[in-house]
């Protein structure tokens, strides 16, 4: 039998001594969507969220997290982080600057810590997931852990 894969996200949260469970699932090359996701492990759309990395015109990258069926609010989440101006980072420059790739973009492990924002609504949950930092793993903590652990900030972040 072979041993489970650990990524980075696992091997700091191991070291915080911070409990999740993985949540494997099939990768769909043509659907990295957190929604296909969402469906494949069973949870409802609400408690998967996917990371977002953005450049802010005065703050430099930020990493934002929200529910998987939601779009960011690029205006909203500026304001939040004292920005005139927010734009996703280019897919092309997103493993050079986190160590992650599209689909499997963890706010957990990256290269270097960013000011890291999760929805508001992730007040309501009692656990959510979160990439594990590749794709096909998603990792199930206490919402208070991951909010904990990143450091983030919570925020009115989607699109109503």
């Amino acid at each position: 039998m072979s041993k489970p894969m650990k990524t980075n996200a696992m091997r700091q949260l191991d070291a915080a001594k911070i409990p999740y469970t993985p949540c494997t699932y099939e990768v769909d090359e043509s659907d990295l969507s957190g929604v296909h996701i969402a469906d494949q492990i069973g949870l409802p759309y609400e408690q998967v969220f996917k990371t977002i990395v953005t450049r802010g015109d005065k703050t430099g990258c930020l990493v934002f997290c929200i529910p998987c069926h939601k779009e960011i609010d690029l205006k909203r989440a500026a304001a939040l982080t004292g920005n005139k101006k927010i734009e996703p980072v280019p897919v092309k420059e997103l493993l050079g600057l986190t160590g992650y790739i599209r689909g499997g973009c963890s706010p957990v492990g990256m290269k270097k810590k960013l000011p890291t924002y999760f929805d508001q609504s992730a007040a309501e949950l009692c656990e959510l997931t979160v990439s594990a930092g590749v794709r096909g793993i998603q990792l199930l903590l206490k919402r208070e852990d991951i909010l904990s652990f990143t450091g983030a900030v919570l925020g009115d972040l989607t699109v109503k």
